[in-house]
This record gives structure tokens, C-alpha cells and sequence, in this order.
């Protein structure tokens, strides 16, 4: 993948934001996910931004950062105003909102069901890079807890035939990993 001066100086922000932030099963610093997601999504990657999403598409449910922070910083590195909505638009998608601290009486399965239910209407562009997210935290989720990644998978398949208006060549090698996984779980 090749980054462009602009992207990789979106790149440093956001390692910077996610910290010493560490992968759940590797340790590798988190922003190897974020980078992981970015590749996949590049080389699928149309006008919408996509890159610069998947860079940044954990920072408000994952950091302290706020959509105000990234729209400053996307100025700084001269993004234009329809660039930074469109960034600023696929990062909110791409957040949870259907947490356990914003829903703290609604136990994962019924969160997850309205996640589900939420990420049915993002936008084409948000469903391509939450294609590459899904290729990249399957692989790591089914090499490394099993128990887990049938929880997982269940809660992938609550959405992933729904969200097929992206990149239709990435949603399919998304559908097959994911239908690998089940069948090696199974």
C-alpha cells in the first residue's frame, strides 16, 4: 500500500491518539489493525476516503479523540471541507453506539442486535472498510480464542448479509473469509 505524504501524517495522529494501545491476542501496538485495515481497504479503495477512514475508524470508540479533534486536524493537513465530512461521516459510522457504558442495562447480546440493526443503513463507502475491519479482527479473533470467535462470528452474521453495498469484490472475499471461519469452528 501506498500512503501519500497527507495520509501518513493522518497515520502519526492517530498512533499518537491510540497510545501504547496493544492488539488483544498479538500485543502488537494497536495501529498495526489500523494499518492492516487500510491495506485491505486500498487496494478496493474508490474516491470516498477510505483509506483515511480505516485509519481512523477505531479513534472515537477506542480514544479520547472527538470528532472536533480529527475535523481540526484534517484542516491542518488541508483537507477540504466535502474530504473531512465524508471522513468525519465514515469514522462516526463506523463507531459503536450501542455500548455497555451508553447502555449499561442492555446485556452484549441485545447491543450487538441493535448495532446490527444500525450498521444495515451506513453508507456504501463505511461498508467497504468495515469489510477489510471484519477480514482483519476474523483472522486474529479465530487463530487466538476460539470460545470467543463463535461469539463473534454469530454477531457478524447478524449484519453481514445486509451490508452489501460496498465494494462488491471486497464484500465477497469478506463473505468467504467469514464463512471459512464458521466452518472451521464448527
Amino acid at each position: 500500500m501506498e500512503l501519500s505524504d497527507k495520509q501518513w501524517e493522518l497515520f502519526d495522529f492517530v498512533k499518537e491518539q491510540h497510545g501504547e494501545q496493544r492488539r488483544k491476542y498479538t500485543g502488537e501496538p494497536y495501529w498495526t489493525h489500523l494499518l492492516s485495515v487500510a491495506n485491505i481497504v486500498s487496494d478496493y479503495s474508490t474516491i470516498h476516503f477510505e483509506i483515511e477512514i480505516a485509519l481512523c475508524h477505531d479513534l472515537f470508540e477506542d480514544t479520547m479523540c472527538t470528532p472536533d479533534l480529527l475535523n481540526g486536524y484534517l484542516i491542518n493537513l488541508g483537507y477540504d471541507k466535502s474530504g473531512r465530512d465524508t471522513i468525519l461521516r465514515g469514522v462516526n459510522d463506523l463507531t459503536d453506539k450501542f455500548t455497555k457504558e451508553a447502555y449499561p442495562k442492555f446485556n452484549r447480546k441485545l447491543r450487538k442486535g441493535f448495532e446490527a440493526q444500525r450498521l444495515w443503513k451506513i453508507k456504501p463507502y463505511c461498508q467497504t472498510v468495515k469489510y477489510a475491519d471484519i477480514i482483519d479482527n476474523t483472522s486474529s479473533i479465530v487463530e487466538n480464542d476460539a470460545g470467543f470467535a463463535r461469539i463473534y462470528l454469530r454477531e457478524i452474521d447478524s449484519f453481514i448479509w445486509k451490508i452489501n453495498a460496498g465494494n462488491k469484490d471486497l464484500y465477497v472475499r469478506c463473505c468467504k473469509q467469514f464463512s471459512e471461519a464458521v466452518h472451521k469452528l464448527l
